[in-house]
């Protein structure tokens, strides 16, 4: 379905068609003509299919064709972090240009320069409010906020934002808004709190699934079966084979993150970290450096990394697993961009073998399994009780396409030392 078929506005589809996109993506699709009807909708499809532009478009049509007053806020969308919420803004900017609808931006981390000009936006009122849960409670306790006639609220991924702790707060924010409003929530899953927090704030919601998309064929994917005390050998050793150009490592906590931030550095790379714990100009000065080309390896978490919009990304390592198959396909979705080649490498220990095996299922294949660098042992499978189906195999982990189980090798793939 092209955009011209869609109730959009004119100013709208001009500006969609001034920033090249002619084709909608499924969940644009399916989303944009209910909340034109003016239906609730949750939207479950992971990061990367169109989310944003799937409510965008229609809310900035809805403003441009129904009266609203000029001097409240029409639109509150509610994104878990900064970076979130700075990539909407920019969106938005672009899908408004040839309109007259406004929005304003109101996360953490700022100077009060900015705080004060966020304050005076939200007071004269603004069509569009993108805020981060935290901030905007910030401004609605000091009564620099009225919510009373938002028509429309929008929670971008959810699932995030209740995995960071802001459920409290969202259903704080939920109390000053009117009833009789129309509410739209993505998210990438559809566990049992998303299902609740629907039941909660939304009414008669029409379900809009998109199915999870496998990875990209052209990224080579690789695991390694590693202790933990063994995990930077292994890094060390993967960049022995690929220069590290454009490599995004991810890591479970902001603490592993700093921790491994500095051994790399330690051993000579060309490194930076991005976690919660750096000021906003802080955050932005790393973004700003790694697109650049200024830093080769970027350590990050998942929730930090969900702002990170790079092209060129060569390489990902999951250096803990992630335990959501979903969160797996996300991240090293990051890389083979743009009909470009990559690689991903997983650091797999004792603990997450069942984690990968759920990765696996999603994938319906075996992940190729790289043997360890000499002088390092695998980890001890036996002491697993869910491991069971991978001590039968002696370690041989992981088949080919025949199903024929084999024994790991040195990664190949790409290798510029082969060529």
């Amino acid at each position: 379905m092209i955009f011209e078929d869609l109730d959009l506005s004119i100013d709208v589809l001009d500006a969609v068609y001034d920033m090249h996109f002619e084709e909608c993506t499924p969940i644009q699709e399916k989303c944009i003509p209910q909340i034109l009807d003016g239906h609730d909708v949750l939207g479950i499809a992971q990061t990367g299919t169109g989310k944003t532009a799937a409510y965008l478009l229609p809310i900035i049509t809805l403003l441009q064709e129904e009266p609203h007053p000029k001097d409240s806020v029409n639109c509150l969308i509610m994104a878990p972090t900064r970076e979130l919420a700075q990539q909407i803004d920019k969106a938005l900017q672009g899908f408004a240009y040839y309109t007259d609808i406004k929005g304003v931006a109101v996360y953490g981390g700022n100077d009060g320069i900015r705080f004060e000009q966020e304050k005076k936006s939200l007071k004269t009122g603004a069509d569009i409010i993108i805020a981060t849960p935290g901030r905007l409670l910030t401004h609605m306790d000091l009564g620099n906020v009225d919510l009373s006639k938002t028509t429309y609220l929008i929670l971008d991924e959810a699932d995030r934002m209740l995995d960071m702790g802001f459920s409290e707060d969202i259903f704080k924010i939920v109390k000053f808004l009117p009833k009789k409003r129309q509410t739209i929530l993505f998210s990438a899953t559809m566990p049992a709190k998303i299902e609740d927090l629907a039941k909660t704030i939304m009414h008669h919601p029409v379900l809009e699934k998109i199915a999870v998309a496998k990875p990209a064929e052209n990224i080579n994917q690789h695991v390694y079966f590693c202790r933990e005390q063994d995990k930077l050998a292994v890094v060390n050793h993967i960049f022995s084979f690929y220069a590290p150009k454009s490599v995004i490592i991810f890591a479970a906590k902001k603490s592993g993150v700093k921790e491994l931030n500095m051994m790399l550095k330690r051993n000579g790379f060309n490194v930076d970290a991005m976690h919660s714990d750096l000021e906003q100009s802080q955050r932005d000065d790393v973004m700003l450096r790694f697109k650049a080309g200024k830093i080769d390896v970027l350590v990050a978490t998942d929730i930090v990394a969900r702002g990170i919009d790079i092209d060129n990304i060569s390489m990902v390592i999951n250096y803990d697993t992630p335990h959501d198959p979903e969160d797996y396909v996300h991240r090293i979705g990051r890389t083979a961009r743009a009909g470009r080649k990559g690689e991903s490498f997983t650091l797999v220990n004792e603990k997450d073998v069942r984690a990968l095996q759920n990765i696996e299922r999603l994938l319906e294949k075996k992940i190729e399994h790289c043997a360890l660098p000499d002088g390092l042992k695998e980890p001890d499978f036996t002491s697993v009780e869910s491991n069971a189906s991978y001590k039968k195999k002696k370690g041989r982990f992981h088949g080919n396409k025949k199903g024929k189980y084999f024994k790991g090798r040195k990664p190949q793939h790409n290798n510029p030392k082969n060529k």
